[in-house]
């Protein structure tokens, strides 16, 4: 696994490379660089309350996670469905 940072319109982004055959982007790193001010953590927050991320993650989770408990999750994406935000 290597950490490096790569460069898109003068803001470093952090990258892992090569964790478990797959490479990974910081979120947090994204915003910043998008934003550029200390309100990442209400942006991140925000996506993740989007009914279209809840169940992105959801399909993820069923596509690479064995463990992964759909009925339960099944909860989570109906009280995003009916969240008014």
């Amino acid at each position: 696994m290597a950490v490096r940072k790569i460069n898109i319109d003068d803001s470093e982004i952090s990258v892992i490379f090569g964790l478990h055959d797959e490479d990974y982007i910081c979120l947090t790193d994204m915003v910043k660089a998008g934003d550029n001010s200390d309100r990442t953590n209400i942006v991140i927050q925000n996506w993740m309350r989007r009914k279209d991320t809840i169940s992105y993650l959801g399909v993820w989770e069923n596509l690479h996670n064995p463990d992964f408990k759909s009925i339960e999750f099944d909860a989570i994406k109906n009280a995003s469905r009916n969240s008014t935000r």
